[in-house]
């Protein structure tokens, strides 16, 4: 089973749109996924009309005297199920911290699901805690929707300088432009210096579409009730794209290895990758 963790440091970046489109396409390719939502509000959740279990609180599955697939709902797709948000998740951090290799224990709790699912895709909460360092110990890939702004720039340097720091070497970085607005000056000038300053970020951009926000009122991913519309495209774009970073994932009776778009030649690492990290020690897309 291979971890993809949808993630960024800010909020309102499109996060749970990323997690719940790409779980229902890896889904639709045939391979047996899971989505968790981490997020106490229950964005994933609510899209996915699936509802908290009553007993499925932090506390009962950090300690372990619950187990993650006790909780899990079929979804009304194919192969698509989920682990439903907890309002008691805010309290994650605080479980988490009381346990021996506090950094490990989202892995260590998610091992039992091996057996059962090609896909574990995450979908986080904004902020940089114990909870996201437990994401960023277990995920093999790390999907960060990025908005093209300054600080939305800042923030993915501060987390590829927190991987570094701590030489997590076994996880590759994949950062896209999401809710990118083509009218805006700004947000070209700010992908183009990105896209050098990161050569390896995603090609795939998700523009500020209105189709795209209504995914709420529909309750479904956009790939299901609007297969062939331009938006739900982006997202088939976006989920080839991660999907070449898994070629070599072993998935179990899922799609062939030999089917998965042959990955590209990595790209050079940036000059300014800091602290002294080389190449081998961190890489991005």
């Amino acid at each position: 089973m291979k971890i993809v963790a949808v993630t960024n440091i800010k909020g309102g970046v499109g996060k749970t749109t990323t997690a719940v489109n790409l779980a229902y396409l890896c889904a639709a390719r045939g391979r047996r996924t899971l989505l968790w939502d981490l997020d106490p509000q229950g964005a994933a959740t609510y899209i996915l009309r699936c509802e908290p279990h009553e007993s499925a609180s932090a506390r009962k599955l950090v300690s372990g005297k619950r187990e993650l697939n006790e909780f899990v709902l079929a979804s009304r797709h194919d192969r698509l199920d989920v682990l439903p948000a907890d309002f008691s998740y805010r309290r994650f951090d605080v479980h988490l911290s009381a346990c021996k290799n506090p950094t490990e224990r989202l892995l260590r709790m998610s091992r039992k699901l091996r057996e059962i699912y090609d896909v574990l895709i995450l979908d986080c909460p904004a902020g940089i805690s114990l909870l996201s360092e437990n994401v960023l110990r277990a995920a093999d890939a790390v999907v960060v929707p990025l908005i093209p702004s300054p600080l939305s720039v800042r923030m993915l340097v501060q987390l590829r300088d927190f991987l570094v720091a701590n030489a997590w070497v076994d996880m590759t970085l994949l950062p896209f432009f999401s809710m990118v607005d083509g009218r805006k000056a700004l947000h070209h000038e700010v992908m183009a210096r990105t896209r050098l300053q990161f050569p390896g970020m995603l090609k795939t951009e998700v523009p500020y579409w209105s189709e795209i926000e209504r995914m709420p009122l529909r309750r479904a991913p956009l790939p299901a009730y609007a297969p062939g519309s331009d938006a739900a495209e982006v997202y088939a774009s976006l989920w080839a794209e991660v999907e070449v970073t898994l070629k070599q994932a072993a998935f179990t009776n899922a799609v062939p290895l030999s089917s998965i778009v042959p990955e590209p030649e990595a790209p050079a690492m940036p000059s300014a990758l800091g602290r002294g990290a080389s190449q081998d020690r961190y890489k991005i897309a």
